[in-house]
């Protein structure tokens, strides 16, 4: 790899932005050729060199290409009747805020992403161009959150919030933890996975350690996306003590089998990332395709128990329509209950009874 391999501006710099672009490195196949000159505008490609020497050129179904190359069944009648465009209903009347649940907000940060993924819940965001909040804008987000005291916890996402400026970005933290009522800011990226490269920039990792307590929530998908970089990302940010945790989406294709789930979740205990949740595909309009039965997630959650501890088990969760929040799912294991007794479904299938005896 070139000199600038390691640098996060030298990737932004030489993202593989059109067909003729992507053309130098990969065959592509018709419907993808067909589908870069649809989407254009509308759902627009971006990728990383770093994120597109993880593809396999010579397979067409390789679940890294999936994830960045678009296809024409993104604009598909079919696909294209189904799903919404903020389906989980974020926009406010505050632009770049969401006020969902009593305790915390989130913050929409930016439109810009270095690397533009198929199956993003944002993908609204695509066709407004690369747009970051100004700063009057994050004063009016600020103002909000500091006249309501039952917010404690931030999430910042985008897009990319780490993408922003170092100037910026410190605006936003240093006025949010002026707020006596912010006790946790947590970041939503996916930069670990498509330019770990960010974090080896020690005036960021200043930045984000001199506002501490930080959360990252990052987003890997596949074992093929926890590479060396990748786990160099994780460590800097750690020996921080930044906590690293990982929010999986099920995708169709790309990771809907157990095996590589479990392969996935081994190899992120592995690089000290937390498995947190593993998210049924959101109902978003250009992206359905990618959605599975909610019966292979629980299959998949299935053959997860007893094949890697607890702490490698991530909440199977689906973030509810109209903006009602995540409900957390599982396998039913009660297979029969008979008053104070139980007949509960071990993790190798097995039954067991037991009796709950109360004093």
């Amino acid at each position: 790899m070139g000199k600038g391999w390691r640098d996060y501006g030298w990737q932004i710099r030489n993202r593989i932005k059109t067909l003729s672009e992507l053309k130098r490195f990969l065959k592509l196949t018709p419907e993808e050729e067909e589908g870069i000159r649809l989407t254009k505008g509308l759902y627009p490609m971006a990728i990383t060199p770093y994120y597109l020497s993880l593809i396999d050129p010579d397979d067409p179904q390789d679940p890294i290409r999936l994830q960045a190359v678009p296809r024409k069944v993104e604009v598909d009648e079919k696909i294209q009747s189904h799903g919404e465009p903020d389906a989980l209903k974020e926009e406010g009347s505050i632009y770049g805020l969401t006020h969902r649940y009593p305790d915390r907000v989130l913050i929409r940060l930016t439109t810009f992403c270095a690397v533009y993924c198929r199956h993003c819940m944002r993908k609204r965001i695509f066709a407004n161009g690369e747009k970051t909040l100004t700063y009057k804008q994050i004063d009016e987000i600020v103002d909000y959150i500091r006249k309501h005291e039952e917010v404690r916890d931030i999430l910042i996402s985008g897009g990319e919030p780490l993408s922003v400026g170092l100037e910026k970005l410190e605006y936003l933290l240093k006025k949010l933890r002026e707020i006596k009522h912010v006790e946790i800011i947590r970041f939503g990226t996916r930069l670990p996975v498509l330019a770990p490269q960010r974090f080896f920039d020690d005036k960021l990792l200043d930045l984000l350690e001199r506002y501490s307590p930080i959360w990252i929530n990052t987003h890997f998908n596949h074992p093929k996306e926890v590479t060396e970089l990748a786990e160099e990302a994780v460590d800097r940010l750690l020996k921080r003590g930044i906590p690293v945790n990982n929010q999986t989406v099920l995708l169709k294709g790309v990771n809907d089998d157990p095996q590589t789930m479990l392969e996935l979740f081994r190899k992120l205990l592995k690089i000290k990332v937390k498995p947190q949740y593993l998210f049924h595909c959101d109902p978003i309009k250009g992206a359905i395709h990618f959605r599975t039965s909610l019966d292979k997630g629980f299959e998949i959650m299935r053959f997860l128990r007893g094949k890697i501890s607890g702490m490698g088990i991530p909440t199977y969760a689906v973030d509810l329509p109209g903006g009602k929040g995540k409900v957390p799912l599982l396998p039913n294991y009660v297979k029969e209950r008979r008053g104070n007794t139980f007949t509960f479904e071990a993790f190798d299938g097995t039954e067991v009874e037991y009796t709950i005896e109360e004093f």
